[in-house]
């Protein structure tokens, strides 16, 4: 679980990394070359395509701060844990929960993120 815990709080430095070249070691360290990230508004796959969807998210939110909310839940190679956006008062401006797949070699391989709150029942 430590590695786990490493490569997942290692994913939320790469979306608060603002230098590129930081960002990009982060990226390689914690994604597979086949990595894809599917938010609501966007989607990337790639080490490129990945780090300039950080870098837009971080042109959006100047000054904010991903954190991890939770802790990891994980079976077989699924991942879920919970996320904060922290502006730079310290107030939360958006939430979520992130769902992945680690790869064979320990690397993610994908993530589908949803924001805020699940839904009420019908």
């Amino acid at each position: 679980m430590e590695k786990l815990t490493t490569m997942v709080d290692g994913y939320l430095s790469a979306w608060n990394e603002t230098d590129p070249a930081r960002r990009a070691d982060l990226v390689a360290k914690v994604w597979g070359d086949d990595g894809r990230l599917i938010d609501p508004p966007t989607a990337a796959g790639g080490s490129v395509g990945l780090r300039h969807m950080q870098g837009a998210v971080q042109a959006q939110f100047p000054g904010h701060a991903f954190r991890r909310a939770s802790g990891i839940d994980t079976h077989h190679e699924y991942l879920r844990f919970a996320w904060e956006l922290v502006g730079p008062d310290g107030n939360v401006v958006l939430a979520g929960i992130d769902v992945g797949e680690v790869a064979e070699d320990g690397r993610l391989r994908r993530i589908t993120g949803f924001f805020g709150d699940l839904p009420a029942a019908a």
